[in-house]
């Protein structure tokens, strides 16, 4: 598979059910963070805000992945203890109901994070 330059080039690699939950989530964080630059890292459709990473999301056989660096995971621990969770990083099962709003607060969290971050320097 030839790699994305682009959001819309990953979504398009993956079948129409896989692809819908894909632009939930995109729709999800774009509204929470209509600024944010999508860009592609690590192959992964990526959502940055000041050139930081807010969310990073994939697409695998039957979950997404969803990384909410830097500090999200850390804070939200007791929400995703029901998910199989690595270092920085959350499984969400394809077949259940994506978690829109745990999405929304993680994303939520990063940016305030990252803009008071940024009012300090």
């Amino acid at each position: 598979m030839k790699k994305p330059v682009t959001i819309d080039d990953y979504l398009a690699a993956f079948p129409e059910e896989t692809r819908k939950v894909l632009e939930q989530i995109r729709a999800t964080i774009r509204q929470v963070a209509p600024d944010a630059q999508e860009t592609i890292s690590y192959g992964m459709p990526t959502f940055k805000m000041n050139g930081v990473p807010l969310a990073y999301f994939a697409a695998f056989s039957h979950h997404i992945g969803f990384y909410a660096a830097p500090t999200a995971h850390e804070a939200f621990r007791t929400d995703l203890s029901g998910y199989k969770t690595g270092k920085g990083s959350v499984q969400f099962p394809l077949d259940q109901p994506m978690p829109l709003d745990l999405i929304t607060r993680m994303v939520q969290f990063n940016q305030k994070a990252l803009t008071a971050k940024k009012a300090v320097s």
